[in-house]
């Protein structure tokens, strides 16, 4: 198969969780199945849900099929030792809360290879794109709260007494590392960022009932061990500022050792972002507003409208995003160190 490397962009896999709604469809004008969709798999290499690639020498090839062909071309010599385990290193969905999400922890990677066959843990990250007004995240614990404290509130049917807190609206940023008590609630629809992992603990679920008329699975015991009770009132990630001109500006909006995610904000129509992929780090650009385009090659480009993702092998070369209108772009690479 052709190894050239060029810009891939994927076919969405959806998923139906009972919490999802229609607004993938209603706000980003996506094509949706019948009934409920909760996530958007945008970039998977997941068992469960690898993507496939719609463009190019390399269409009909899901993402896994791809690394396996392209190796470190595609992913770059920061992620040797995910290669080595056959794995893309990040996953990124779009979610539609239009009820809450169960209250869940993510375990590290130390914990999940131990108690989850080898998986990945699961550190992510949320970029909001719609909140209803005065919408909210749990995120982290109240002041005091202990493993006991929190044991014993789950038992006696108020652990909300025990959850922090987070106001949200549209364009703000939250980093959730593994160990983060949180969950998504109602109204909010986001992109996520996040290790190549499906690795949750659910502890509370609300009382509800899944679509098989059976409470869903909790994981209490695994939670409360793998639970950063040091985690007091988080914030929002306070953005950190790169560059900003008359035509751009960029802001790490992530940091963390699995991933940076930047937000490149392009003022105006016209303005370009020149950038090269040297071999170290893949890179995945996807739009949040407005209208893009993706230029690499010799002349080579295609259009990239909201809210879509493209990947930049590690191999790619020189290549170029153009804002055809004012435009809002995450991009997301594998930081040095890794």
């Amino acid at each position: 198969m052709d190894k050239t490397t060029y810009p891939l962009t994927f076919t969405p896999v959806f998923r139906d969780y009972l919490w999802g709604g229609r607004n993938l469809e209603t706000k980003l004008g996506r094509a949706l199945p019948p009934g409920i969709v909760a996530e958007s798999w945008e970039i998977s290499g997941h068992p469960s849900s690898p993507t496939t690639v719609e463009n190019g020498p390399l269409a009909g090839q899901t993402l896994p099929q791809a690394l396996a062909v392209l190796g470190l071309d595609l992913v770059g010599s920061r992620s040797q030792a995910m290669l080595n385990r056959g794995k893309f290193p990040l996953l990124v969905k779009l979610l539609d809360a239009t009820q809450p999400l169960s209250v869940q922890v993510h375990p590290n990677d130390d914990y999940a290879n131990r108690h989850e066959n080898g998986e990945l843990g699961k550190t992510e990250m949320w970029y909001i794109l719609h909140a209803e007004p005065d919408s909210y995240l749990i995120y982290g614990l109240k002041r005091g709260v202990t493993p006991a404290a929190f044991r014993q509130a789950l038992e006696a049917g108020n652990l909300e007494t025990c959850l922090h807190q987070l106001p949200v609206k549209a364009g703000d940023a939250v980093f959730i590392p593994a160990g983060s008590i949180h969950a998504i609630m109602d109204g909010i629809m986001l992109a996520e960022i996040q290790q190549n992992s499906d690795t949750t603990y659910r502890v509370y679920d609300w009382n509800r009932l899944g679509p098989d008329g059976q409470p869903r699975p909790l994981h209490i015991d695994k939670a409360i061990e793998v639970i950063n009770f040091a985690q007091v009132e988080p914030g929002h990630f306070q953005p950190q500022l790169l560059e900003d001109n008359a035509g751009l500006r960029r802001e790490i909006i992530t940091a963390c050792p699995y991933f940076n995610v930047e937000r490149v904000t392009f003022k105006q129509t016209g303005t370009k972002f020149s950038g090269r992929c040297d071999g170290s780090t893949f890179e995945i650009w996807g739009i949040m507003s407005g209208l893009g385009r993706v230029g690499w090659g010799a002349g080579e480009s295609f259009e990239l409208p909201a809210v879509r993702f493209t990947l930049l092998p590690a191999a790619l070369g020189d290549f170029e995003i153009e804002a055809l209108d004012s435009a809002v772009f995450l991009r997301a690479y594998v930081p040095e160190g890794q």
